[in-house]
């Protein structure tokens, strides 16, 4: 026998008022399989997903976490296998008479000594990578970046040792669109606020067609860029126009954009690592591939480095704003100030709003690969995703787009969506990504490191090397949530360091995707 099929049946259970947990086995168990407690199968129940622990009549309350994930439409006896078809999900809480800033304001002991090796950028931000990042203003102009960045790559980056890569913030926007409707300036200031991530050293370069609507001097007005000269005198900005009547040919376009470049490049290479406090670090957290031991190990174990983060005076975002609707009550109740919690309520309405528009609602979320991993709806998706946030006081919230404005746990509001919630992070000056997953995606970033957390040790052990950590370790028992949680709070100041993750050793990037809830012209 081998030794995940020589283990006892095992059941995780989240809360002792539940009366539902996860089958914790490889593979699942079969029908007939008689657990310690005494509790058999029905049937066959495959690993992550709900076994009933007792009679659960119909109509009657199905709880996970203490929290009802759905309502029985049938009588479920114990030991039933329970699965979405089996549940009606609850309505979504009221953003009416929230608790504001209730929960107890437990002051943390600072964690102090941790440091990393970063860039110091001239405005006092940290990058983690050095970067030169090469905007465009509009698709159009996609195809001659690409170009034009493969012989950035082959003939100029060999001769800048200090500088670690050059990145396109290809997109798919600015042009066929409203660009003056109320909400364009999501997007707008999305790439905008992209362009100056710490990774990229101030160096701001763009890449323009010419006719497209926003125009490189709407996407980074005068004042944009932060002073970088010795002289203190604000940069003009750089801007590559293919439709200028000095580019004759094609090879034309492409030696301006190279001859830009080696301008950036020259500065960046300037640039040395320097020890830093882990203060500095800017963290944006998130799940995708999500099954139910996303909130059982991984993200349990994000959410306690999420603390230790805060204690040593880091930054750290906690976003999917559908993904944490159904615990608005926990968020608006741990936010520092009434203030925060009214923030978070104006975000939640208005993704509320724009879900409306769209004839869905927070159901929509859940994905084939989220059921199949035992997550039975949103309610319950919920649950698992929002501990990444830990414990807590909530300091601030951003709108999509937004920069970050305070220190601390933020919640960054975002669509769920993988892509566009790591590009918004990133708008708001992410300079480490930590991903947690269950089914496993390759998902990465070319502007940031991209630690991934694998939720089960099967997983991890598939996907050897495109997992950064592995927390299944948690529901076998071999090591605890603080364990894992200091594991990956150490693997972060590595990385921050230069110490590069799986994604980055396979250069697994996904496009930008920017969030344009404005009209398509």
């Amino acid at each position: 026998m081998t030794e995940t099929s020589s283990r006892p049946p095992l059941h995780i259970l989240m809360h002792p008022a539940d009366n539902v947990a996860i089958v914790a086995n490889d593979g699942g168990l079969p029908a007939g399989t008689v657990f310690a407690s005494g509790l058999t199968l029905r049937e066959k129940v495959p690993q992550g997903h709900k076994v009933a622990l007792v009679d659960i009549p119909a109509g009657g309350v199905v709880r996970r976490y203490d929290v009802p994930i759905g309502y029985a439409e049938k009588d479920i006896p114990a030991g039933s296998w329970v699965h979405e078809r089996l549940l009606r999900m609850p309505e979504a809480r009221s953003l009416d008479d929230l608790p504001f800033a209730t929960a107890p304001q437990v002051e943390s002991v600072p964690l102090e000594g941790y440091t990393f090796e970063g860039y110091r950028n001239a405005d006092g931000s940290v990058g983690t990578r050095n970067l030169l990042a090469i905007t465009q203003s509009v698709q159009c102009v996609a195809g001659v970046t690409r170009f034009a960045i493969d012989r950035i790559r082959s003939e100029l980056l060999p001769l800048y040792p200090n500088v670690d890569g050059v990145v396109a913030l290809e997109h798919g926007y600015g042009c066929g669109v409203a660009i003056d409707a109320p909400d364009a300036v999501i997007p707008i200031r999305t790439l905008r606020n992209i362009s100056l991530n710490p990774n990229f050293g101030g160096e701001v370069m763009v890449v323009s067609l010419g006719c497209e609507k926003l125009q490189p001097e709407r996407l980074l007005p005068p004042g944009t860029i932060p002073i970088t000269d010795a002289r203190g005198e604000a940069p003009e900005l750089d801007v590559v126009c293919l439709q200028d009547e000095a580019h004759v040919g094609f090879m034309a376009m492409v030696d301006s954009i190279l001859r830009q470049a080696k301008v950036h490049l020259e500065r960046l290479n300037r640039r040395q690592r320097v020890t830093v406090p882990a203060s500095e670090l800017v963290v944006g957290v998130q799940c995708g591939g999500s099954d139910a031991f996303s909130g059982v190990t991984a993200n349990p174990a994000v959410g306690f480095c999420a603390d230790l983060l805060v204690r040593a005076g880091a930054t750290v975002m906690f976003s999917e704003t559908t993904e944490v609707r159904d615990g608005v009550a926990q968020l608006t109740s741990r936010a520092a100030t009434p203030q925060v919690a009214e923030a978070i309520v104006r975000e939640m309405a208005w993704y509320d709003a724009y879900l409306k528009r769209g004839a869905v609602d927070r159901s929509a979320n859940t994905t084939p690969g989220n059921k199949k991993g035992g997550l039975a709806n949103i309610v319950e998706k919920a649950m698992g995703s929002i501990v990444k946030s830990g414990s807590s006081r909530i300091a601030g919230v951003i709108a999509p787009g937004e920069k970050l404005k305070t220190r601390g746990l933020v919640y960054a509001a975002t669509p769920a969506s993988d892509f566009i919630c790591g590009t918004l992070q990133l708008a708001a000056g992410m300079n480490l990504h930590v991903f947690t997953t269950g089914r496993g995606t390759p998902y990465g970033l070319a502007e940031v490191p991209v630690i991934k957390v694998a939720t089960r040790s099967d997983l991890a052990r598939r996907w050897h090397d495109l997992m950064d950590l592995n927390a299944g370790t948690i529901a076998e028992g071999e090591a605890s949530i603080e364990d894992v949680g200091w594991q990956l709070f150490r693997l972060m100041l590595d990385v921050a360091s230069g110490k590069k993750t799986w994604a980055e050793q396979w250069k697994l990037h996904n496009q930008l995707v920017l969030f344009n809830p404005a009209p398509v012209t």
